[in-house]
């Protein structure tokens, strides 16, 4: 199982992953019904043109299926490349699903994201989102000491109105949201990966999505090294 953990109880695991560099190679090439068997210097020249000049279709028959077990303010990010990746650029790539698991169904021990006493930020000088520095510890251990209190609180009221008969779906609304871990399956042609890597692994991206497109990064890479190293440079 390859998976890379992320925070302080969340991981990326590669569940599967369909083609290589290659595979790009030959949905390019089968324009002229030609067909490569190793992936030679022409082929990574082609590759390099194809992303270079925005020839963007052959790196949609490579794809990639992902579970990710991240906080939600995570999630709420991420989400919104599914819901652009038919748009994006022009491009019409539809290869994208999310499945993720529902609280309407499941009740299993609710996991929280909690940040320790070094790692709160403040807000940022010059910019209405983002992050500035560290705070100082003391401030950031009163954060956190209020953060498990506050999850506590939310716990013990979803537990009550489950013991009290309510149905999950309502239950839930007990539960603090943005922390609070939610599991999900992501399915995504290399292309699309690239454009979420591109963008969420920039310094100014949100630290903790930086963090799982850092882990993705370090699954995928050793399987499309090309087609990634190429797709960011564009």
């Amino acid at each position: 199982m390859q998976m890379v953990n992320v925070l302080d109880k969340g991981y990326v695991r590669l569940v599967d992953s369909m083609g290589s560099d290659l595979t790009v190679v030959n949905a390019a090439r089968v324009s002229y019904a030609k067909q490569s068997l190793e992936l030679s210097e022409r082929d990574v020249k082609l590759i390099r043109f194809l992303a270079r000049e925005g020839h963007t279709s052959p790196f949609r028959h490579a794809v990639v299926q992902f579970e990710v077990y991240a906080p939600l303010m995570v999630a709420r990010q991420w989400w919104k490349y599914v819901v652009g990746s038919a748009h994006y650029e022009g491009t019409g790539d539809s290869l994208e699903a999310w499945n993720e698991s529902s609280r309407r169904y499941i009740t299993e021990e609710p996991a929280f994201y909690i940040p320790q006493a070094d790692e709160w930020r403040s807000k940022p000088e010059n910019s209405k989102q983002g992050s500035g520095d560290l705070l100082a510890w003391e401030l950031g251990e009163k954060q956190t000491q209020e953060l498990l209190a506050y999850v506590e609180l939310g716990m013990s009221k979803y537990e009550a109105a489950l013991a009290d008969g309510v149905c999950a779906e309502q239950a839930r609304l007990f539960l603090p949201a943005y922390g609070m871990y939610v599991r999900w399956y992501w399915t995504a042609s290399v292309q699309s990966v690239a454009h979420f890597l591109a963008q969420r692994l920039e310094h100014d991206a949100q630290k903790e999505i930086q963090d799982y497109a850092k882990a993705i990064l370090e699954l995928i890479k050793p399987i499309f090294p090309v087609s990634l190293e190429q797709l960011a440079q564009t």
